[in-house]
């Protein structure tokens, strides 16, 4: 009897499975940004949930990459949705501003300087309401293009750049109130702001 053979390499098996090693990494950080402290241990549950609904759906799925890639965002949105009212949990999204510090240079020359800018920034995004914060995190965070970051949200790539500009100017308004570093309470480590997440002020 012959050894079972592989699937044709334009399978959809195959194309999942390529699709899954692309994009599991981030779509995991995807959801864990939106999680809640104590929620950050189910994340990979939801993206679980995620790939399994995929899976279902390929059918219906973009057949170009990058799009596959924010068509998976949007699943795994709706699957963590579903959790947060599963579990009567509607708190605001809590995309944590010192991961975006990951792999970045300083922005300033002193860590004293770093620091109030870290704090600065993390108050100004506390402020902000959580569908601004989405639509900054699809930008700074998961470096989505706007048709991208459109497909997530259900909208069109203009809608979405609206969307953006009005969060960039809310983001840009908090961090020149004086009143903005009154400050929730702090996490458990502040990072120095990275240069991208400052980008989106401007």
């Amino acid at each position: 009897m012959s050894p079972p053979q592989p699937p044709p390499a334009d399978s959809a098996e195959q194309r999942f499975r390529a699709l899954y090693a692309d994009v599991h990494a981030d779509v995991l950080r995807f959801v864990w940004r939106r999680s809640a402290a104590e929620a950050v241990s189910s994340a990979e549950d939801v993206v679980a949930d995620a790939f399994l609904a995929a899976w279902r759906r390929f059918d219906d799925a973009p057949r170009r990459l990058d799009a596959q890639r924010a068509w998976v965002f949007g699943i795994a949105r709706n699957c963590l949705l579903t959790t947060r009212r599963g579990s009567g949990r509607r708190e605001a999204l809590a995309v944590r501003v010192n991961d975006a510090a990951d792999d970045s240079g300083a922005l300033t020359t002193t860590p004293h300087d770093e620091l109030v800018a870290g704090l600065d920034l993390a108050a100004a995004w506390r402020r902000l309401a959580p569908a601004e914060q989405e639509v900054l995190a699809l930008t700074v965070f998961e470096d989505l293009t706007s048709a991208q970051a459109a497909l997530v949200l259900g909208t069109t790539p203009t809608g979405y750049r609206l969307r953006l500009m009005r969060a960039r100017r809310a983001l840009r308004g908090h961090l020149s109130d004086g009143d903005a570093a009154e400050p929730a309470p702090a996490p458990r480590r502040v990072s120095p702001p990275a240069t991208d997440a400052l980008e989106a002020t401007r």
